[in-house]
């Protein structure tokens, strides 16, 4: 991967970082300035879900956050876009798609099926 390829990668995942802190930063000033003190039930019932799934989408973008960072560092290291179990360089069309892969879509399809064995027995 030439530089500016590099550098391209480097600024998406960076933008990528930014907007879910921005949309974190939200969630939770909305969670602050929100009361649950609803006198329906109905009411306060549907604020609770959305408000707990609301916390379920942050967390996994949390989680995503912390893949985002890895893949900045690899970035640094100059082992980003290769894969982690061959070493063989990973599809510019795969990272494009999703710039946190870490293996190459063989790679992936392996092991997708070895955890669908797995997860039969």
């Amino acid at each position: 991967m030439n530089p500016m390829q590099l550098e391209y990668f480097r600024q998406k995942l960076l933008s990528w970082r930014v907007e879910l802190l921005e949309e974190s930063n939200g969630t939770l000033s909305s969670l602050q300035t929100e009361s649950l003190a609803e006198p329906d039930l109905a009411d306060r019932a549907t604020r609770e879900t959305n408000r707990s799934i609301e916390l379920r989408t942050r967390d996994r973008e949390r989680k995503l956050i912390s893949k985002i960072d890895e893949a900045l560092r690899r970035i640094d290291e100059g082992t980003y876009g290769y894969c982690e179990e061959t070493n063989e360089p990973i599809a510019l069309r795969r990272l494009e798609a999703r710039p946190i892969a870490t293996l190459s879509l063989e790679a992936q399809e392996r092991h997708e099926r070895m955890e669908r064995t797995h997860r039969d027995d």
